[in-house]
């Protein structure tokens, strides 16, 4: 894991860059790309609810689902991370909501990680997989939002992770990363 930058109005918020499974990152929190039921699915979803065991999924039960863009918090169970916040991606489509709403998880998330005090959270790269979002474009939004978060909460000290499960996604945030050092 590398650290690229300090970045806010704080050098308590920091981004971090990974290249590997969110499953097996010792952070307070990794964020689960979900579907709306949260009852598992594939891609880091499936691999969530695997790692962190079927307690995870009667958890989720609880939650009866959640909306596109929204955030839920769970145990992380089995999982070295003690929590699990599942957010929604939106199906990419085009359309100008979509980036709204693929911001939104980002927001919700980090707000939510805050409520209950967490200070490292592990974001995967949200809606690239089987919904479709462009991998640049995803990207840009969720660096965009976290500094917007971190703008915003300059005085919480929290460590972003961008977990990347591939060489490709992990250039790419790479790029943008070291583009917003300049």
């Amino acid at each position: 894991m590398i650290s690229l930058m300090n970045t806010g109005n704080s050098a308590q918020n920091k981004i971090f860059l990974d290249r590997g499974d969110i499953t097996r990152l010792d952070c307070d929190c990794i964020v689960n790309a979900a579907n709306n039921s949260l009852l598992g699915g594939g891609g880091v979803d499936g691999a969530i609810h695997r790692a962190a065991g079927k307690k995870l999924l009667e958890e989720c039960r609880t939650l009866h689902g959640c909306a596109t863009g929204e955030a839920k918090i769970t145990g992380g169970y089995n999982l070295k991370a003690k929590y699990v916040i599942h957010t929604v991606g939106p199906i990419y489509s085009g359309a100008a909501s979509d980036a709204k709403m693929l911001a939104d998880c980002y927001r919700n998330s980090l707000n939510l990680a805050k409520q209950y005090g967490i200070r490292s959270i592990a974001f995967p790269a949200i809606s690239t997989g089987v919904y479709g979002y462009p991998a640049e474009q995803a990207a840009g939004i969720a660096v965009r939002t976290i500094h917007q978060w971190f703008d915003a909460n300059a005085d919480y000290g929290m460590e972003v992770i961008l977990s990347c499960f591939n060489d490709v996604t992990y250039n790419l945030y790479k790029i943008l990363l070291k583009d917003e050092m300049k």
